[in-house]
């Protein structure tokens, strides 16, 4: 595998070897090593100075199920930090057929040009994107698709990522074609404006990616797809409910984000939004509905949908937890149609889910428009793309957001907005939220399916640890983390498939090391850039303000919080 390195200043590409420093590293891991070596920490986020990493996992292109993921990586507008952002959708593996494990992109282009990058098996070629100039990402992959074949993977970004707004996300086309897998969050889809790219092509190579012995990949694929069948989450409640099952889970603990984080749970509009009230839902309208759908070819887990109106045209896919919470319930909004509408405007518009979400409830809490305005959100979400003053305000995050409105309660930790799960509820995820070296990111340190009594603060530290070095090792191997419900109590599941693809020794504890490892270097990079303890804190609302209908406040001792990292550090 090669890294193809990206000068946007030169419009020049090179394809070179993996060296001794990145050869045993991907994903999240390997956007890690190439920030540390080759960025300065202080950059500014979108300045020319700045690298957007793309990297894929170590078995992409082999159709082991879940390991299509893609990482998508850079110093972050929104936090002034590291971020790695992963989504699924197609371009993973296309990748990997293409004998890449990278894209590197570094510089930018003096003039304000925008560009399309398109990368075949022994080729990379500029083309000037100004025709699609302002197109959102469903009418820019049409036209590509008309132009190059369907079969083609797109990495892409919508009008938010051109006008450099901090809630702008990387877009991924996904096996449908839909370009609704998104890298959302952290503001690269800003970076990847900033460096001039609209658009990354990647033609569809049919190339077989070298398995170092097939006997032994196939037996550890078939554990693999076995241990994912036999699981209760990964082998029926993903699959029959998609991610949405969360919000049954959620709801129950009291940590649903509801008018901006002012209660934790929405009773009357429950049975609607509910997993069973959504998958009935898509089953009765049915057309191109479905409650089941996946994201990239070989996923047995298969959580996504394709949820259509009341005709049965398809509004958006997919509708998942997250979308659904942080655009319904935490803007007052419980229709289902409303809410997948808005769902779709930000994969059009190329803006992340939860930073929106968490962004109009602020503009909501402010009184520029009231809770449940489904009309007035749309409007400031088509502000957005038009790149209107209060758009601008809106899409740059909740965090400038809140300044420029004057609002005192801002749900954002490290500049970025909290994500679907009230860390007053789930004190385990907030701790993730306060100490992750990735902001308010639920994917950085999930603990809810711990065996642990979310609303105590006793255990939580040790609980988002153990999370936190498990999920950054699995978005390295760029294995979704919904698989990690399966396999993350018996790591020879991946250690095995590495080994027979690669050739390598890697042992079982392999996986925690290399967390650890991921840990260290991205925090290495957040103190160069600035971040101190001081940095691990939550607003000041979430420890005073009682969350309804529990009466709870994130009380986790900030001691333990300062003391978080200590034991992988010392």
């Amino acid at each position: 595998m090669q890294i193809l390195r990206v000068n946007m200043d030169q419009r020049s590409t090179s394809r070179e070897d993996l060296d001794d420093h990145c050869r045993d590293w991907a994903g999240r891991g390997l956007i890690a090593r190439v920030l540390l070596r080759e960025v300065e920490p202080t950059c500014a986020a979108l300045g020319p100075r700045n690298k957007l990493i793309i990297a894929n996992g170590f078995l992409a292109g082999t159709r082991v199920s879940s390991s299509g993921r893609i990482s998508v990586g850079a110093k972050s507008p929104l936090t002034g930090g590291i971020k790695e952002a992963n989504a699924g959708g197609v371009a993973g593996d296309a990748l990997a057929r293409l004998g890449l494990r990278s894209i590197v992109v570094e510089g930018s282009p003096k003039e304000d040009a925008l560009y399309l990058l398109k990368i075949g098996k022994d080729s990379a070629e500029f083309l000037s994107a100004e025709e699609f100039r302002g197109l959102g990402t469903y009418a820019l992959c049409d036209k590509l698709y008309e132009r190059y074949g369907k079969k083609i993977a797109v990495i892409c970004i919508g009008p938010a990522g051109e006008h450099r707004m901090a809630a702008a996300g990387v877009a991924v086309n996904d096996a449908d074609g839909y370009p609704s897998r998104y890298a959302g969050r952290g503001g690269l889809g800003a970076v990847m404006g900033a460096k001039g790219l609209k658009a990354i092509v990647l033609e569809d190579v049919r190339a077989e990616v070298p398995i170092a012995n097939k006997e032994a990949f196939r037996e550890a694929q078939k554990r693999l797809n076995a241990a994912l069948l036999e699981n209760p989450s990964t082998g029926k409640e993903f699959p029959e409910y998609g991610t949405i099952s969360m919000l049954n889970k959620i709801h129950k603990l009291g940590g649903i984000p509801t008018r901006n984080f002012s209660q934790g749970t929405f009773d009357e509009h429950y049975p609607k939004l509910s997993a069973e009230g959504v998958r009935q839902t898509i089953v009765e309208r049915g057309g191109e509905g479905t409650p089941t759908h996946g994201c990239m070819q070989g996923c047995v887990i298969r959580c996504s949908n394709v949820f259509p109106d009341a005709r049965g045209k398809a509004i958006v896919s997919p509708l998942e937890y997250e979308n659904l919470v942080m655009l319904g319930p935490n803007l007052g909004i419980f229709s289902l149609d409303q809410i997948a509408k808005l769902n779709y405007m930000c994969n059009d518009f190329g803006t992340d889910t939860i930073e929106t979400g968490v962004s109009i409830g602020v503009a909501m809490e402010a009184g520029i428009i009231p809770f449940g305005d489904f009309e007035g959100a749309a409007k400031l979400m088509n502000g957005i793309a038009e790149g209107t003053v209060l758009g601008r305000v809106i899409g740059q995050g909740a965090a400038t957001a809140g300044r420029v409105l004057g609002v005192k309660r801002v749900p954002v930790m490290k500049g970025q907005g909290v994500a679907a799960y009230d860390p007053r509820a789930v004190k385990g995820i907030g701790v993730s939220y306060v100490t992750s070296p990735m902001g308010a990111d639920h994917t950085a340190g999930h603990t809810v399916y711990a065996k642990i009594d979310h609303h105590l603060p006793e255990g939580q530290i040790q609980t988002s640890l153990a999370s936190q070095i498990l999920r950054a090792a699995y978005d390295t191997v760029c294995i979704c983390g919904f698989a990690i419900a399966a396999i993350g109590g018996n790591p020879t599941l991946i250690t095995d498939l590495m080994n027979a693809t690669h050739g390598t020794k890697l042992e079982p504890t392999s996986i925690q090391e290399m967390g650890k490892q991921v840990l260290r270097m991205e925090r290495t990079f957040n103190k160069s850039a600035g971040f101190t303890k001081a940095h691990d804190t939550c607003p000041e609302f979430f420890r005073t303000e009682k969350l309804p209908p529990y009466d709870l406040t994130f009380d986790v001792p900030q001691e333990d919080i300062d003391h978080f990292f200590d034991p992988i550090e010392n």
